[in-house]
């Protein structure tokens, strides 16, 4: 009974989790200005801290990954509002959101050294993340629908 009891508040913290990386401001700046935070492990949400490099926020508690947060163009541009993003080695995970002003359905994909990992498409409106376990080195991150990535929605991801 223990352990069910465990799984159970398992599932409650992942799925709090998720919900807290889709909330947002909608005030069309891009919301976290420096692209990425660290999440928190077993915290159970995000902390708060001071600036890291590259933009970085360090969160309170427990040892998590790196949360890295784009948005796709809402005035229908093929573009993300990131063109680099960068995060220490470990579990990262891009978090994209498509703006309800964006004109077409976007993904997020992470490939590179041996990584290809794909979230799932959305609708504008939505959100959607890929994670990933990586080792130092540079990856690239593109939306995988139809032609996107060739018109520009693509940048570069740098693993510390």
């Amino acid at each position: 009974m223990q352990g069910r009891t465990a799984r159970l508040v398992a599932v409650a913290m992942v799925v709090g989790a998720l919900g807290l990386a889709g909330c947002g401001d909608d005030d069309g700046d891009g919301g976290n200005s420096g692209g990425s935070e660290q999440s928190a492990g077993g915290g159970g949400g995000y902390g708060s801290g001071g600036g890291g490099q590259d933009g970085e926020s360090k969160a309170g508690g427990g040892a998590g990954g790196t949360t890295l947060r784009i948005s796709a163009d809402p005035g229908g541009d093929l573009a993300f509002d990131k063109s680099s993003l960068s995060a220490k080695a470990g579990e990262v995970t891009i978090v994209m959101k498509n703006p309800s002003s964006a004109t077409a359905p976007h993904a997020v994909e992470i490939e590179g050294q041996g990584v290809e990992e794909e979230s799932e498409t959305v609708d504008p409106g939505g959100t959607a993340a890929v994670a990933a376990k990586l080792d130092p080195g540079t990856y690239e991150f593109y939306c995988p629908v139809g032609n996107h990535a060739d018109a520009g929605m693509e940048g570069e991801l740098t693993v510390k």
